[in-house]
């Protein structure tokens, strides 16, 4: 499930955005590499993350669209307002792609965690034991992994 940082990550996080800026055009204000195989060093599950950042809200039906020639099924917010998930292309390897307007504060809270990550070691390295430690805890329940880190996401957060 997780693992020591790759340095590939940052490569193979290159070539999707690439790819899907290419094919959303003018749409596209940024892609962001989040998540934890955006953080050099962090203990991390082999899936990228990658926020496609809109300038508004109603550009959002145009670049599902769009997606959707690529093989990306929409998912929909998955409980998380104004953040559009995405299920990769057949055949590809598993990665994550958010699409969110640049106003959208999930997209905040994704790009202040990762900011805070990369700038203190010391913060880095606790995340990184804690999810060691979760990993072995529920090496089979996504859902509780991922909610056992909330507490830890939500205090960084909240000291940007």
């Amino acid at each position: 499930m997780v693992r020591d940082y790759d340095a590939t990550w940052p490569g193979r996080f290159s070539e999707l955005a690439d790819r899907v800026k290419a094919h959303l055009g003018a749409l596209v204000i940024q892609v962001e590499h989040i998540g934890s195989t955006a953080v050099p060093g962090l203990f991390a599950k082999p899936v990228i993350d990658m926020d496609v950042v809109l300038a508004s809200e109603s550009d959002i039906p145009e670049a599902i669209r769009r997606l959707a020639t690529l093989g990306y099924a929409h998912e929909g917010e998955l409980g998380i307002a104004g953040r559009h998930a995405f299920r990769w292309p057949s055949g590809e390897a598993r990665h994550h792609l958010y699409v969110l307007a640049a106003d959208a504060p999930e997209l905040r809270r994704h790009l202040d965690f990762r900011n805070a990550l990369r700038a203190d070691r010391t913060v880095r390295d606790a995340y990184s034991e804690l999810k060691k430690s979760l990993s072995l805890r529920y090496p089979h329940d996504r859902q509780a992994y991922t909610e056992a880190k909330s507490a830890f996401i939500t205090k960084i957060i909240e000291t940007e």
